[in-house]
């Protein structure tokens, strides 16, 4: 049985282990997948670790995206753009494949809940390894601006330059947000730990979408903070994790699996 992993810190919470169980079901591809605590000391080593005792790839969640980044030995394209990694494959002919799968699962779900992109004024709170690896693919969709909104600034300007050739953007600090948007996107883990994000709450209005890439039973800290400002829709980041992930099986395995069914089991067994 080939062997796969999700890896973070912490980890405990990740239902990707449950994802691609059923992945490997529905597709009858033999295989096993577990999710793997390392430690933000050693990652290289005991990642270095696991492949060299038969690990054939990984998804890699907060806070090792960007170290997966250096990490790997090859890179696609999406994944050299974005700057950051979080799914790793070891091809064949011993190569370390790093890919980038966040972007096009975003988009899968966005485009099924909020539709259209084009024209829009989106917020990305963040400007870490999340926020990097959607940057790209939601540039493509023509909106009228992103704006990165990050605690320190600096790296939310220089990330909006890193990305100034695909559209109109630009960064600021997170209490330095100001304007109307359409779609507030949050790329940070505050919602992992229980924090509400230092933004105005003005920003919130009805005719609006909130998005949390982070997922939990009820709605996250961020989505529950944005409904009781005023937001109308409010989403979370499982469908996203699904899209992403079928997005993973399939660089791994050559076969892609379908979402909606897996969305369903998930949703019914952990109420999410």
């Amino acid at each position: 049985m080939d062997r796969y992993a999700v890896i973070g810190h912490p980890i405990s919470h990740s239902k990707s282990p449950y994802i691609h169980t059923l992945f490997a079901r529905q597709t009858q591809q033999p295989l096993v997948y577990e999710a793997i605590d390392l430690s933000e000391e050693h990652f290289e080593q005991e990642l270095t670790d696991l492949f060299a005792n038969g690990l054939k790839g990984c998804n890699v969640t907060i806070p090792f995206k960007e170290r997966a980044f250096k990490f790997a030995s090859q890179l696609t394209e999406r994944a050299q753009r974005a700057g950051a990694v979080n799914t790793l494959k070891l091809t064949d002919d011993g190569i370390l494949l790093g890919d980038n799968t966040d972007g096009a699962g975003l988009l899968s779900d966005l485009h099924n809940r909020v539709g259209e992109l084009k024209g829009l004024k989106i917020a990305l709170l963040g400007a870490g390894g999340a926020a990097r690896g959607v940057l790209a693919p939601l540039l493509t969709e023509q909106p009228a601006l992103v704006v990165i909104a990050n605690r320190t600034a600096s790296k939310a300007i220089q990330l909006a330059e890193d990305f100034s050739d695909l559209g109109v953007i630009r960064g600021c600090a997170l209490d330095e947000l100001a304007g109307v948007f359409d779609l507030i996107i949050n790329a940070t883990s505050a919602s992992l730990s229980g924090h509400t994000i230092a933004i105005d709450e003005k920003l919130i209005h009805p005719d609006m979408a909130c998005y949390d890439m982070m997922y939990s039973a009820g709605r996250t800290v961020f989505n529950q903070w944005a409904r009781e400002h005023g937001a109308r829709q409010v989403i979370d980041g499982l469908g996203m994790l699904v899209a992403q992930a079928a997005e993973s099986f399939a660089l791994w395995r050559g076969i892609r699996p379908g979402t909606r069914q897996v969305m369903n089991e998930i949703r019914r067994n952990f109420a999410l």
